[in-house]
């Protein structure tokens, strides 16, 4: 008699199995949806990586405000450029940043917190390295409060960032610890008296941004498209249609009555080495002309309604280093 009990609770087991996968599969992968008729397009801007490319970042910057004529931006600050020194924030070139979009009327989407994109990541600088997991946490408070108290009477901020995919375990990051998160969103909250909304950001294709809703005022996810897989050494083409990116945005509306935006579209490689020690032959195997207005057509079918590109200080570095200005002409055409 028990292994007839044991064998009806397998069978009721893979028979709900059947059911919740046959569920998933489909309503997140078949059917259709109409495309946002108003999208926004923004960029991606970080001034570590436009020097890691070896360019006149401060050059780099006006033309992606005057000649490509973004008037979103998403601006990562890092820690280590801030407060190099213990105890010292250093805002000049981030307020010339501010500064300059002012003066065009653009928007800007400031991330802060220890982790803001481009690797490593998490740019935690030298003197903190060597910190304790409470002293570091202490740390990144007074950094947050030293940024929001600097920043909060500048109006061209529309929303802060706080972290990036904070609960994605990518990088050279210390442990994630969702108690610090919420302390540093309290923290932002606390001292903007703008009330700016504040951006939790996830992945788009292994998340299904329940965490980021609940914490958040607006989700942020990403897309990206083709990848290089360290573990089986390959490059990757996600399966994903543009519908499970929308059904999981519908899905965030209706739970958490939350909107979702799109903060990073790939619109660069992604390769086996970082960007600046790869080869253009390399390159152009996950990102050329071609999977750029691919990855744009996509976008437009996901029924979102506001992208931020990942990838234009690279088309910059294309269209100077190596006279390919291609993927900058095109990219011109959305703005």
């Amino acid at each position: 008699m028990k292994k007839e009990k044991i064998k009806k609770i397998i069978k009721m087991v893979l028979l709900i199995s059947l059911v919740i996968i046959s569920f998933i599969i489909g309503y997140f992968f078949i059917g259709f949806q109409k495309p946002a008729e108003n999208i926004t397009w923004g960029v991606n801007f970080s001034q570590k990586h436009a020097e890691s490319l070896d360019l006149d970042w401060k050059e780099t910057y006006l033309a992606v405000l005057d000649d490509l004529g973004a008037k979103k931006l998403k601006i990562a600050s890092h820690w280590d450029f801030i407060e190099a020194e213990q105890g010292k924030y250093y805002f000049d070139d981030l307020d010339w940043q501010i500064e300059e979009a002012e003066k065009r009327g653009a928007e800007i989407i400031l991330v802060i917190g220890m982790k803001t994109s481009r690797w490593p990541e998490c740019h935690i600088p030298k003197w903190a390295e060597s910190l304790n997991e409470e002293e570091r946490q202490g740390k990144v408070l007074k950094l947050i409060e030293e940024i929001v108290l600097h920043y909060r009477g500048r109006k061209t901020i529309k929303y802060w960032q706080v972290e990036n995919e904070p609960f994605f375990s990518f990088g050279e990051c210390p442990q994630f610890n969702k108690e610090l998160l919420k302390k540093e969103i309290d923290l932002v909250k606390s001292l903007d008296s703008q009330k700016r909304p504040i951006i939790i950001s996830e992945s788009g294709e292994f998340s299904f941004w329940t965490r980021a809703a609940r914490v958040g005022d607006i989700v942020g996810t990403t897309i990206y498209r083709r990848i290089w897989s360290k573990e089986f050494k390959i490059y990757f083409s996600h399966i994903f249609p543009p519908t499970f990116y929308y059904r999981k945005a519908k899905l965030i509306k209706w739970i958490f009555n939350k909107e979702v935006i799109c903060i990073e579209l790939q619109a660069e490689p992604w390769g086996p080495k970082l960007l600046y020690d790869l080869s253009l032959e390399e390159q152009e195997k996950s990102m050329d002309l071609e999977r750029f207005q691919k990855n744009i057509k996509f976008a437009k079918k996901t029924g979102l309604n506001e992208f931020y590109l990942w990838g234009t200080e690279w088309w910059y570095w294309l269209k100077t280093k190596h006279n390919k200005p291609e993927i900058w002409d095109q990219a011109k055409k959305l703005f």
